[in-house]
């Protein structure tokens, strides 16, 4: 019994070990301690762990029950010595044991934890150089369009100014054919009563030319 607990113990201290530092052996074992919570491996865990704590408890009645009739008898006789010790040495094998089987339980939970935080980690990472990188393509294409449109706005002023610069010379053109219609209807005015004036003239002259004839027909009769 106190070989197969020594074992034991010996046992989980170098897997306590292991699961110290990082080494490949370590991932051996936390497979073997994965594959060993699966399926029927809690229930035989849980089993052998109840049994070492019932052989406990009666190495513990065992140890209660020498002090009781020796404390009787008025002190430990040589049987009473051995059998205390070797119920006391395998209570302590039994609580290392124990002990030792939590700890190992916990580490195991721990650097599963670890792991999953790790990935977890890495992936909110990754997530977050994707969105950082989606944001600088969508600041590149914001700044294209940024670009386009100061292009397209500096072509609307350069329209708009056309557009002004022709608006005046139509206004200057307008301005010149209306000075050009008045300056028609002046000389049109012009050459109407010049014209007046000449058939006032040519009037004048004909009834001066009547006069004339007249005049030269009473003098040679």
């Amino acid at each position: 019994m106190i070989q197969l607990l020594f074992t034991l113990l010996g046992a989980e201290v170098g897997v306590v070990i292991v699961l110290m530092f990082k080494t490949p052996l370590r991932k051996l074992v936390i497979m073997a301690l994965d594959r060993l919570k699966r399926g029927r491996g809690p229930v035989m865990v849980k089993t052998v762990a109840g049994t070492i704590f019932i052989v406990l408890s009666s190495s513990l009645y065992s140890m209660a029950n020498i002090k009781s009739q020796s404390t009787e008898a008025g002190g430990l006789t040589p049987t009473d010595q051995v059998l205390m010790s070797n119920h006391l040495l395998e209570a302590s094998l039994m609580g290392y044991s124990l002990l030792l089987a939590l700890v190992i339980d916990r580490f195991h939970h721990y650097i599963r934890e670890i792991r999953g935080l790790r990935k977890s980690g890495e992936a909110a990472m990754k997530q977050n150089r994707a969105l950082e990188e989606a944001r600088n393509g969508r600041s590149d294409e914001i700044k294209a369009r940024d670009k386009e449109i100061a292009e397209l706005n500096e072509q609307i002023h350069q329209l708009k100014s056309e557009i002004d610069t022709n608006l005046k010379k139509l206004k200057a053109a307008e301005a010149n054919e209306t000075a050009l219609r008045k300056q028609a209807e002046g000389f049109d005015v012009e050459y109407n009563r010049l014209l007046e004036q000449d058939k006032s003239l040519r009037d004048q002259l004909q009834s001066m030319d009547l006069k004339l004839s007249r005049s030269d027909m009473k003098k040679h009769p």
